[in-house]
């Protein structure tokens, strides 16, 4: 049996993780309610409505007394679910206290009000496995310092690196993540502007100055307090899908290296467990790593979707709006799960060195010849070490011998020590200073 709003199952990177739960269509009805039912305590702190209105709707806006389902159904009439919500609490909170349901206030002003509530309570566990994450590549960053790898440019081997670095890469991309994350988070604002943005209703209704409705009414809600009314400014939403879409990727560049580094030609590391396959016994896919890439190719396209709704008409736009609402839940959901994945694929990662250690090997040699054309350059000159190394690469991979033996019969470089510019080891530059530096970083 199904859920109202069980929408998961073709869904895996999010299914069953706290964003599905915080995003569900229960949850938004929640916080609709939240976004209500502060609003009359807002204008009760003010005096603008009884003490007992604030008591009567907070207890009537309970998620319990309302059918998500039908409010669905009913939100075609006008667009969108608060309408039909709004007369379903009037009618909860009774005859002597409904009337001050959704008083002075507008449909957006709800609903982006309550999108903010999802948002926050969504991103709170986003930053928890942000959390786990960062210490997981922490860990790893220190104990593979010094473990040298093939650098990889252009899918070629390029010079060597250290794994060290290159988790601490990682968990740089997952802090700024984490840095924009927290900033949003705190700057998500209540919306109240009412009808058209001047908040006119509310003065209508005995408010002598209604510009201090809103703070208050953020107050109730643990949200920042607008400057504006910004049903056409759409400032908050761009700012979330802008945070999504880069924690997305950052989280995706990591696992895309996951990807690589585990196929069977190169297994240099390995997820904790990998996933199995309905047909190949043996297959332990990096099923983590693969599903948050799938979000981080997801992401920059709902993004676009949000920053598309920036351009919206007069004081109320039509469409623009509502365009917001599944992409919006969409990135929420997706970042959620590829946060969740990433601490686990992170916890869990196992690294190979002993493979890292022998694919330094694979071009005999050929990987230290930046460096080798740095120490040459000083004996033969820059241009006759760069001819040399040049003809002694041909050979190396025509001949299938090592380069160091080559360099070794050069008559011009007898007796000349190259023992640590050919070991691959130890040309891993600043690799390890910058490994250091970059796990300062709190």
């Amino acid at each position: 049996m199904t859920s109202a709003g069980s929408d998961g199952l073709l869904a895996p990177g999010w299914a069953g993780s706290p964003a599905a739960s915080a995003t569900s269509d229960s949850a938004f009805l929640r916080a609709l309610l939240d976004a209500e039912a502060a609003l009359t305590r807002a204008q009760a702190a003010l005096g603008l409505v009884p003490a007992e209105a604030a008591d009567a709707v907070t207890r009537a806006a309970d998620p319990a007394r309302f059918d998500v389902a039908a409010l669905a159904g009913r939100a075609r009439a006008g667009g969108n679910p608060v309408i039909p919500l709004a007369a379903d609490l009037t009618r909860a909170a009774g005859e002597e206290y409904g009337h001050f349901v959704h008083r002075g206030a507008t449909s957006q002003d709800i609903m982006d009000t309550a999108t903010m509530l999802v948002a926050v309570r969504a991103l709170d566990p986003v930053l928890a496995d942000l959390g786990r994450t960062e210490r997981a590549l922490a860990r790893l960053a220190a104990a593979h310092r010094d473990t040298a790898m093939p650098g990889r440019t252009l899918t070629q081997h390029a010079v060597p690196t250290t794994f060290g670095l290159k988790a601490a890469g990682w968990r740089s991309l997952v802090l700024d993540a984490r840095d924009r994350v927290t900033a949003v988070r705190g700057s998500l604002p209540a919306q109240l502007g009412g009808a058209a943005g001047t908040l006119a209703a509310f003065t209508a209704y005995g408010a002598a100055d209604p510009t201090g409705l809103p703070a208050a009414y953020a107050r109730e809600l643990g949200l920042r307090a607008p400057l504006l009314p910004w049903h056409t400014l759409r400032t908050p939403v761009a700012d979330l899908a802008g945070c999504l879409a880069f924690t997305a990727g950052a989280l995706g560049k990591a696992a895309a290296d996951v990807l690589t580094l585990s196929r069977t030609e190169i297994a240099e590391v390995a997820e904790g467990s990998g996933g199995g396959s309905s047909a190949m016994p043996h297959k332990a896919n990096p099923v983590r790593a693969t599903l948050v890439v799938a979000a981080a190719r997801r992401a920059p396209q709902l993004a676009a979707t949000l920053y598309g709704s920036l351009v919206a008409e007069d004081e109320r736009p039509a469409g623009a709006w509502h365009a917001e609402w599944e992409p919006l839940r969409d990135l929420l959901r997706l970042v959620g799960g590829a946060a969740r994945d990433a601490a686990e694929l992170a916890e869990g990662l196992r690294v190979h060195a002993d493979a890292m250690r022998e694919h330094l090997d694979l071009t005999h040699g050929l990987i230290v010849s930046e460096r080798l054309s740095a120490e040459l350059a000083d004996v033969l000159g820059r241009a006759h070490a760069k001819a040399l190394l040049t003809e002694l690469a041909r050979r190396t991979r025509t001949e299938g011998r090592p380069l160091a033996e080559l360099l070794s019969e050069e008559p011009a470089l007898k007796g000349l020590d190259l023992g640590d510019a050919t070991d691959p080891t130890r040309c891993t530059g600043s690799a390890g200073t910058l490994t250091d530096r970059a796990l300062e970083r709190r």
